[in-house]
């Protein structure tokens, strides 16, 4: 058992090393020795886990979804705002997820490398939020879910690939804040609105949520 929890951990150290050497460098210029040092693990170690490059930014694509998890909200339209703000601020400082989606969007990654996963992901987990929120009557009658979960993936991805080019994603909270003001009143139905949080700190706020229950989860 502790030496199963051990490469867990040895795993873990590695993908986010990658992670953050992907983000820095790109896929094409990061090297395996690079990760080896940013893990600080032998080459025994890494190769047990990732037989090469490819597999290594594939586990790192693979994070992606989880990196966005937000706890359950009675309507699915708040879940969905709030899956979109707690992504944004982790993306400021979560190396992993950096990478993560800069190897999503990274065009010199080898045809080994799955692109359109975490694209497929998310269109396929917001469907299904979507249905969900249509199923308790939280959108307007011309809402088409399939099209709407495409339409708030690449929506989204086009604001944070804007705001990090402009602004090193510092103003990602106001402009994802913006988003949904003009999104939402296309989607939700009119007495939905109002009551819908989408103000530019709302990441802040559901993520220290979520660390202040995991820290209380932790010591229990």
């Amino acid at each position: 058992m502790a030496r199963q929890e051990r490469a867990i951990r040895t795993r873990r150290t590695i993908v986010e090393a990658a992670g953050a050497v992907f983000d820095e460098h790109g896929y094409a210029a990061s090297t395996i020795a690079m990760v080896l040092e940013r893990a600080d693990v032998t080459k025994g170690a890494l190769y047990f886990h990732f037989p090469s490059k490819e597999s290594l930014a594939q586990a790192v694509l693979d994070e992606q979804l989880s990196l966005g998890a937000v706890p359950p909200h009675p309507c699915k339209l708040q879940e969905i705002v709030d899956m979109t703000f707690v992504f944004g601020q982790r993306l400021r400082t979560n190396s992993l997820l950096k990478g993560s989606v800069r190897l999503t969007v990274d065009q010199c990654a080898p045809p080994g490398v799955d692109h359109t996963g975490p694209f497929r992901q998310w269109s396929e987990h917001l469907l299904a939020m979507l249905q969900q929120a249509r199923d308790q009557g939280e959108l307007l009658p011309t809402v088409e879910p399939p099209d709407t979960a495409d339409l708030l993936v690449g929506a989204f991805a086009g604001v944070q690939l804007m705001s990090r080019a402009l602004h090193g994603r510092e103003d990602l909270g106001h402009r994802i804040s913006v988003m949904w003001a003009h999104l939402l009143p296309s989607i939700a139905v009119p007495g939905l609105l109002i009551g819908l949080d989408s103000r530019p700190d709302r990441g802040t706020r559901v993520l220290a949520s979520v660390e202040s229950a995991e820290l209380v989860g932790a010591e229990a």
